[in-house]
């Protein structure tokens, strides 16, 4: 009997909610469920997941308090935020001791995207770098290669969510997975394959092809983890069984695990 794979060492992208937390205004999407940190940690559990790290989700609008407890509580976690721009150093520094290892920009769905390179962003990416904390940056094949150079720039490190929302566009979808191939070269770039369910299995399977001759040092793994929009026909090893497709080699794996716990967790080397 063929030994089964080994679980990753850490899912990197989930998100944890409750019916408690108040919607946010521009919310795009208002689950009628709620997904508590205990519910992840016991899909963490039954997967044989020893980490996790809790992705920022722009729905909620209750100032990463629920977040910042659930790291509080469980130091097995990490996390982004949503921090505001004028969030000050001591701040920053506060929630990194505590676990927040970046800030999450979900510009996916944003038309008119901001001058990087002037305030109050340029201070707010200064003080970023500064307390050793990197950008998680949401966004789609067409704005890749707008802002990957202008982050990279400011001297942040980045990690690109969702395989860089590859457009269904083969046109568009070149664009921005070369955007993404440029700004790994830098040495300060990591990508996430995760969400993998929510495109055509031949578009994320392209796009993970092209990724991993970058080198899988590059790349993480996540769940996206309750699967908004996608719980019908998602679960939990749904989305396990993906990811060890699209990365077949067990030491590719293996790799992607180190660069997460490193990452995440500053164990190893990146």
């Amino acid at each position: 009997m063929a030994e089964a794979p080994a679980p990753p060492a850490v899912d990197t992208h989930a998100h944890v909610f409750t019916r408690a937390m108040p919607f946010a205004r521009e919310a795009h999407s208002r689950p009628d469920y709620e997904y508590p940190v205990e519910a992840w940690l016991a899909d963490l559990d039954g997967a044989g997941i020893e980490r996790g790290v809790i992705a920022a989700v722009s729905l909620f609008d209750d100032g990463d308090a629920y977040t910042l407890a659930a790291l509080a509580a469980h130091s097995r976690l990490r996390a982004t935020v949503l921090a505001p721009l004028d969030t000050n150093r001591a701040a920053l520094r506060d929630m990194r001791d505590l676990g927040v290892a970046g800030v999450r920009l979900t510009w996916r769905r944003m038309a008119a995207l901001p001058d990087l390179g002037a305030e109050p962003w340029r201070g707010f990416l200064r003080r970023l770098t500064d307390c050793g904390m990197h950008i998680e940056l949401l966004a789609g094949s067409t704005q890749l290669p707008i802002l990957l150079p202008k982050l990279l720039d400011a001297g942040v490190t980045v990690v690109v969510d969702h395989f860089g929302v590859p457009s269904r566009e083969g046109a568009k979808r070149a664009v921005g997975t070369e955007a993404l191939l440029r700004a790994i070269d830098t040495g300060r770039t990591w990508v996430k394959l995760s969400a993998g369910f929510r495109l055509p299995f031949e578009v994320v399977a392209e796009v993970a092809a092209r990724l991993l001759t970058a080198g899988p040092e590059r790349l993480l793994w996540g769940s996206d983890a309750p699967f908004v929009n996608h719980e019908a026909g998602t679960t939990y090893p749904d989305t396990l069984d993906l990811y060890r497709v699209l990365v077949p080699d067990a030491q590719d794996r293996a790799t992607i695990d180190r660069t997460a716990l490193a990452l995440y967790f500053d164990e190893g080397s990146q």
